[in-house]
């Protein structure tokens, strides 16, 4: 087996052994050779160095030459017998891409454990909230009035101008459509019983789950980094009654009110365009509207209200709880509250739609 001897510098630090490392890889030893990195002229070196003392050893490897070292005195002998593991020992192989069906196993375990945590979650909240109370086991009056105002009275003002605008638009470009046919006066009928069946608790739970559903994940996700629901446990504090029935109780109370709402606002939207711009009289708007407003509809919203503010709630509690990684946790927890939120409510508008147009119909 040929030998090839690399001279290692007087002083070996950042720089040199930087130059080190490019010498011998541009000198690109043969397969089998024996490399010796001799130190005989090395007078000192530094934790830097020896990184690339480490990082020119595995490059020989790599490459399949043989390497050894010799001529180490003084300081540098003692540094190299500090070093010596890392210097015999190859880099650690990396891990294989897992198989197709091993990927699937463990996303499909992933997804059933949280959905397992999820279930848990559910229960504890609905006892907390429904039964408990009735038991004489306690409820937090005083949080959930706190979380009525937070997520009600704190949101009337932008549900209703988005809901708002949300009339006014739609009317816009529902009375363009049916000109030719000389029928707008029933854009009146389409604003209300589109607000009332879909848009007002749609829109509503849309702009409390960017709102709302975003809070209630950071809150509890800040305070699981911060160890405070640990606290909670170690002080024998129950946490789905402590933080998550107050949330639950107070948005299965302020949704539908915000539904409401959104209802009036998308009717009075549409109700300007048709005044102010068709030209229509008030009274003759007002007749049409209430000509076509029925119940059902307002039930349907209603209902659909109820659902959304249970699965916003609970979503983001859920989140809130699965936090880790500190503060970039907190910011991807919360977005994940957000996504999930939209994807949930569009599911659950879908549902509501399937059963009042093949069973309620």
């Amino acid at each position: 087996m040929s030998e090839h001897t690399v001279p290692c510098p007087e002083t070996l630090d950042q720089n040199t052994g930087r130059e080190l490392f490019q010498s011998v890889r541009e000198s690109a030893p043969k397969r089998g050779e024996e490399v010796v990195l001799d130190l005989a002229g090395t007078r000192s070196m530094d934790s830097q160095g020896g990184a690339w003392l480490i990082q020119t050893a595995r490059l020989l490897r790599r490459r399949g030459a043989a390497v050894s070292w010799r001529g180490q005195s003084g300081g540098v002998e003692d540094f190299i017998g500090i070093l010596e593991p890392a210097l015999v020992m190859d880099e650690p192989p990396k891990r294989p891409e897992p198989w197709f069906l091993e990927d699937l196993g463990d996303k499909t375990i992933s997804f059933f454990t949280e959905l397992r945590q999820f279930g848990g979650l559910c229960v504890d909240a609905l006892y907390w909230t429904l039964i408990a109370p009735f038991e004489g086991r306690g409820f937090r009056f005083g949080a959930f009035v706190d979380e009525l105002y937070e997520m009600g009275g704190r949101a009337v003002g932008i549900v209703c101008l988005m809901n708002f605008l949300m009339g006014l638009i739609i009317a816009m470009l529902s009375a363009k459509q049916v000109e030719a046919f000389g029928i707008q006066i029933y854009v009146a009928n389409l604003i209300i019983i589109a607000f009332a069946r879909e848009l007002g608790a749609v829109t509503t739970a849309v702009v409390v789950s960017a709102r709302t559903g975003a809070a209630i994940a950071a809150e509890i996700a800040t305070m699981k980094v911060q160890e405070e629901i640990d606290a909670l446990r170690g002080m024998g504090i129950n946490v789905a009654q402590y933080l998550v029935s107050p949330k639950l109780l107070g948005l299965l109370v302020a949704l539908p009110c915000l539904t409401a709402l959104g209802m009036l606002s998308g009717t009075l939207g549409g109700a300007l365009w048709g005044v102010g711009i068709l030209g229509f009289r008030p009274y003759i708007w007002y007749n049409q509207t209430l000509g076509a407003a029925e119940l059902n509809d307002f039930v349907q919203g209603m209902l659909k209200a109820l659902s959304f503010a249970v699965a916003i709630s609970l979503i983001g509690c859920h989140n809130g709880f699965r936090v880790t990684g500190g503060s970039r946790g907190v910011g991807r927890m919360t977005t994940r509250a957000v996504v999930m939120d939209i994807f949930m409510l569009i599911t659950i508008d879908i549902v509501f739609a399937a059963i009042f147009y093949y069973v309620l119909d």
